[in-house]
C-alpha cells in the first residue's frame, strides 16, 4: 500500500515511473547472474516479445513444450510462426530433453531448422534445464525460458529464467506473487531487454514529435502495478517458503497410499517453489476426475492439469514429438489447493475430502 500511495502522492500515474524502474531492480537483484529485466503488462506480453527480439517471423518455426498453458505456444502464432510441440518426461513433468533433441533433428532433415525453443517450468518445478541449455546450444538455438510460475525456484542454486538467452516471468493474480497482471522479460543480453523496452512503449524513435520506423506495441506495465509488484516482493521468500510448506504438508498427510503420486523434485540440484502442488491418481478405486468431482461437491475447488497443446484443437495441425507421457499425465494429475493463506484447518480439509473419496479413514488428519 505504501507504495501504491507513493505512486498516487506524486501523481506517478501513467505507465513508467519510479516503482517500475525499483520493481526492475527489485527482480534483478533477486535473480542475480548479472540480468537484466523489463517489467512489462503480461507474461505473455514478454513471450511475444521475446520471439520478436529473436527473429521470429511468419513461416518459422518454434519448439514448445506441450504439456503448459496456451499463453506459452499463442506467442508463436502471433507472429505466423508454428509451434512444434515436444512430450514431458516423467520427472520433472517439463519438455523431454530426448524428444527435443529428435525434434530439432527431424525438422531441420525437412529442411525447417527451429528459430527458437520454448522450455517451461511447469508448477515452478524447474525443467532439465542444464541438458536442454547443452542441446539448444549445439544445434545454435536461442531458448526462451517460461519461468511464469517458477519465480523463486533454482536449479542447481541459480535462479530458473536465467539460464536461456531470454526468461519471462508473471506476476498474473494466480502467480506466487502478483501485480494483478504483469509479466516481465529477463535477459543477460542487456540489448534484448533495452529492444524489449522501445517495442513496448510503441517503438517511439527518438524525436520531438512521434516517429516510427518499426512496429511497437503498449506492452509496459504501469507505475501503480509496479508499486504493487515492489511490495510483493519484499514477502516473496515467505511466499516461497509457504508454498513449500502446504506442499510438505500434502506429502504427508498421503504418505503411504501409493496411488497418491506427487511432482517431487528429483535431486538437490532441483529446488521448486511448489506454486501448486500437483498430484496423479493412479491404480486406486476411483479416479482423478472422481476426486477432483468429490471435492467440488464439498465446495473445495482444485483443477486437472493442463491439457497438453498438441490435443487442443486449435493446434490439430502443429507437428507434435514424444509419446504419452503428457496426455498420461493429463489424464490422472490434479491440482490441488495451494494458496499461500491456506491455514492448517483448510489444509487438513482438504486431505480429509480426499481421504473421503479414496476410502481412507478420515479420522486420520484430525
Amino acid at each position: 500500500m505504501a507504495y501504491v500511495q507513493e505512486a498516487f502522492a506524486s501523481n506517478w500515474i501513467a505507465p513508467l515511473g519510479p516503482n517500475v524502474n525499483g520493481f526492475e531492480k527489485d527482480l534483478e537483484t533477486f535473480l542475480g547472474n548479472n540480468v537484466h529485466v523489463a517489467a512489462l503488462s503480461s507474461g505473455t506480453a514478454a513471450l511475444h516479445l521475446a520471439l520478436i527480439i529473436l527473429g521470429v517471423k511468419a513461416g518459422d518455426e518454434v519448439i514448445c513444450q506441450s504439456m503448459t498453458f496456451a499463453a506459452s505456444a499463442n506467442p508463436i502464432v502471433y507472429q505466423g510462426a508454428t509451434p512444434v510441440f515436444v512430450d514431458s518426461e516423467d520427472t520433472t513433468w517439463n519438455m523431454s530433453p530426448e524428444y527435443m533433441e529428435e525434434a530439432i533433428r527431424d525438422r531441420m532433415r525437412l529442411g525447417k531448422k527451429p528459430k527458437a525453443i520454448i522450455v517451461v517450468h511447469l508448477y515452478g518445478m524447474p525443467a532439465r534445464i542444464d541438458e536442454i541449455m547443452t542441446i539448444a546450444a549445439k544445434y545454435e538455438i536461442p531458448v526462451i525460458e517460461d519461468a511464469a510460475e517458477a519465480l523463486g525456484s533454482t536449479f542447481n542454486g541459480r535462479s530458473v529464467g536465467t539460464f536461456g538467452d531470454i526468461g519471462i516471468l508473471s506476476f498474473n493474480g494466480n502467480k506466487i506473487i502478483t501485480t494483478s497482471g504483469g509479466g516481465a522479460l529477463v535477459s543477460a543480453h542487456e540489448a534484448y531487454v533495452e529492444k524489449a523496452r522501445f517495442l513496448a512503449t510503441q517503438a517511439r524513435d527518438e524525436a520531438v514529435h512521434y516517429e516510427h520506423t518499426q512496429i511497437g506495441y503498449n506492452y509496459r506495465m504501469s507505475n501503480v502495478c509496479a508499486g504493487i509488484g515492489r511490495g510483493q516482493m519484499e514477502v516473496l521468500p515467505l511466499r516461497v517458503q509457504q508454498r513449500r510448506s502446504n506442499y510438505q504438508f500434502y506429502r504427508e498427510a498421503f504418505d503411504g497410499i501409493d496411488g497418491i503420486q506427487f511432482l517431487k523434485e528429483p535431486g538437490e540440484t532441483y529446488f521448486s517453489n511448489h506454486w501448486l502442488t500437483a498430484i496423479l491418481v493412479k491404480d486406486l478405486k476411483c479416479t482423478r476426475e472422481d476426486v477432483r468431482a468429490h471435492l467440488s461437491e464439498v465446495n473445495i475447488d482444485c483443477r486437472p492439469l493442463w491439457k497438453p497443446m498438441h490435443l487442443q484443437s486449435v493446434f490439430a495441425d502443429a507437428p507434435y514429438y514424444g509419446k504419452f507421457t503428457c496426455a498420461d499425465l493429463f489424464k490422472t494429475g490434479l491440482c490441488l489447493p495451494s494458496g499461500s493463506n491456506l491455514t492448517e484447518a483448510d489444509l487438513k480439509r482438504v486431505a480429509n475430502a480426499i481421504f473421503e473419496c479414496v476410502g481412507q479413514p478420515v479420522a486420520k488428519i484430525a
